[in-house]
């Protein structure tokens, strides 16, 4: 075998494509291929006077936090503190004089005709928070109330200062921060866990997004801006930090910035046009109207606008960065493919996302509308009226009007990405370095390799 020693020695002619990076495997699941200078240029060209005009909106409409108003002590607008179930004891419901029927609003109470219930519990709690810590009150809970009070429990507790001493506070529901925090850190560890980095980026992008949804958008909304333009700066905001922060600053990502920024546009033009047209005037609830009585400047329509854009902005976000990266995958594999053979393999996938997300958006309105769709059936209502009546023609137009621009944030993101793409074919393969031109050429080198090993 001396004769054929010499024959694997020969590496100098196999070493430049490994010093260009040219070794077939290394871009398939590496970061992702450098754009040539021009198409930067390009990107940047669009995407850097926009980022300038959502930096430039949040510096106009950036509120300062939200006005301070008096409160009404209705709802969510009464002082509450917190509080700790000190003691439970049984008695009978007629020493409290407190009928067996009556209950706290929203409360469940003995069905008629069922039989009074005589032993109701009595309460201690004690307030552990504000200017009154430490003070006790007494609350009764009857047999058949939905909330039940246990000792010990934290509970949260309203309080109304022109009520009768005795009266000021009540329990008005019971302490969840455990439970949620509890639950938010395993979601946390989940996330990190799975997705490593790009989990920890993600959880800072989620902080940040809600930083702007509490500190900007909501604030801004009670200070009187309008809706619709504080949604759309505060949706762009948050679109920018998540997607760059979560996928990275580079061309695939910024593909899907402007796939996403495209389709919010036809989202917030046909739900003005389609609100305006169905006069949905958004004040159709309790909070709702407890907003508008607050706060009679703000536009209850834009608000409602507004949220349909943001309630679609995360959904936008998952289709338009699995489109982008759909066509580059599919790039990365065959180099040779143009544009038009990019769109028709990446929209294959995307039928099939649009499929799913749509389905997916659907059932998630059905779900939080589902006690109302039961009061409607209740009361036998044919399908017509159920849809014409505001609340549900709300929802409808919530789900149509976000359906519609995920359904064209697919081929607007899959044409602008394999364009993209293509075009930087020619930059890429003038020495830019990118994986997806030197790739082929590397692999019949490594090929040649392995055949001259086992001769």
């Amino acid at each position: 075998m001396t004769p054929s020693q010499p024959s694997p020695q020969p590496t100098p002619p196999q070493q430049p494509p490994a010093a260009g990076h040219g070794h077939g495997h290394s871009h398939g699941h590496g970061p992702v291929a450098p754009v040539s200078k021009h198409l930067r240029k390009v990107i940047a060209a669009i995407l850097i006077p926009f980022a300038t005009a959502v930096l430039v909106g949040l510096a106009i409409l950036w509120p300062g936090g939200a006005p301070g108003h008096e409160r009404t002590g209705v709802g969510f607008d009464r002082q509450s503190e917190q509080g700790r179930v000190v003691a439970v004891d049984t008695i009978d419901c007629k020493d409290a004089n407190v009928a067996p029927q009556q209950a706290a609003p929203g409360e469940r109470t003995t069905p008629p005709g069922s039989g009074p219930a005589t032993e109701c519990k009595k309460a201690t709690v004690e307030v552990t928070t504000g200017a009154d810590k430490g003070r006790t009150f007494t609350e009764i809970v009857q047999p058949e109330s939905s909330r039940q009070l246990k000792q010990d429990q934290e509970v949260v507790v309203a309080y109304a200062p022109n009520a009768p001493r005795d009266l000021q506070y009540s329990v008005t529901d019971v302490n969840r921060k455990l439970p949620l925090a509890l639950l938010a850190g395993i979601f946390a560890v989940a996330v990190v866990v799975v997705g490593r980095l790009k989990g920890v980026m993600a959880l800072i992008a989620l902080v940040a997004s809600f930083a702007v949804l509490t500190l900007f958008i909501l604030p801004a909304i009670l200070q009187g801006s309008n809706p619709l333009v504080v949604a759309v700066v505060g949706a762009s905001a948050i679109m920018l930090i998540a997607l760059y922060a979560c996928h990275g600053l580079n061309a695939r990502t910024s593909v899907a910035v402007l796939g996403t920024l495209i389709s919010l546009l036809l989202i917030g033009l046909l739900g003005s046009l389609f609100i305006g047209w169905a006069f949905l005037s958004g004040n159709i609830d309790d909070s709702t109207g407890l907003i508008h009585s607050l706060y009679p400047s703000i536009d209850m329509s834009g608000l409602l606008l507004a949220g349909v854009i943001i309630g679609s902005l995360g959904v936008l976000d998952d289709v338009t960065v699995t489109q982008t990266s759909a066509v580059w995958e599919l790039h990365q594999a065959d180099p040779t493919m143009g544009p038009r053979a990019l769109y028709r393999a990446a929209i294959r996938i995307g039928r099939d996302h649009i499929a799913s997300v749509v389905n997916t958006l659907v059932l998630a309105y059905a779900g939080a509308a589902l006690p109302l769709l039961l009061l409607f059936s209740i009361a036998q209502s044919s399908v017509g009226t159920v849809a014409n009546s505001e609340l549900v023609a709300e929802e409808i137009v919530r789900t149509l009007v976000g359906s519609i621009g995920l359904v064209a944030s697919v081929p607007v993101t899959t044409a602008l990405a394999a364009l993209v793409v293509s075009a930087d074919r020619s930059g890429t393969g003038a020495g830019t370095g990118s994986g997806s031109v030197t790739a082929p050429d590397a692999r019949p080198v490594r090929r040649g390799r392995g055949r001259r090993r086992k001769s």
